[in-house]
């Protein structure tokens, strides 16, 4: 289908997806062993493989961060995890969002990668609710071969991506 919308002559030069990581930024005042856990709990059993925990780099006055601190979490799928988190992402949890309307076209870095905010864990069916006792957002970086957005956006449509209507 990509190969005759873009008259690619050469199968190999098809879009296709490589990666997919998945952050979760940790509140400062939330910094409990009890909420760190917590989340990498949830982070772990959204993305099937334990979440790799990201420290500052530098002190910023103004964040009250300091060198060394605990500030994030990520994890990047690839191969089946990453086609499973898709899956499960496109199919169960984005319709499960409150109020979605289809995700942005904007969201399109310039170079085919895509990535999307979600406001809460607990829109998968891995996330047992009654376990959440504070809600966290994560970023989705969905990251193709495509080296333009018009190509990634044909491609992410065609695995059923909900976009929308322009």
């Amino acid at each position: 289908m990509l190969m005759e919308k873009f008259g690619i002559k050469n199968r190999m030069a098809v879009p296709r997806l490589t990666k997919v990581g998945i952050n979760m930024g940790l509140r400062k005042e939330k910094e409990s062993k009890e909420f760190l856990n917590e989340v990498l709990g949830h982070l772990a059993a959204l993305a099937g493989q334990r979440p790799v925990v990201t420290k500052a780099r530098q002190s910023i006055a103004g964040f009250k961060v300091r060198e060394g601190d605990k500030v994030g979490l990520k994890v990047t799928l690839r191969r089946d995890r990453m086609w499973e988190f898709l899956d499960r992402m496109i199919a169960l949890a984005l319709p499960r969002v409150r109020d979605f309307r289809g995700l942005s076209r904007k969201s399109f870095d310039g170079r085919g990668n895509y990535t999307l905010g979600i406001g809460e864990q607990t829109v998968f069916p891995e996330v047992d609710s009654d376990s959440v006792n504070n809600s966290q957002g994560m970023d989705v970086s969905i990251v193709t071969t495509a080296g333009d957005d018009a190509k990634a956006e044909a491609l992410l449509h065609a695995l059923g991506m909900p976009f929308q209507n322009a």
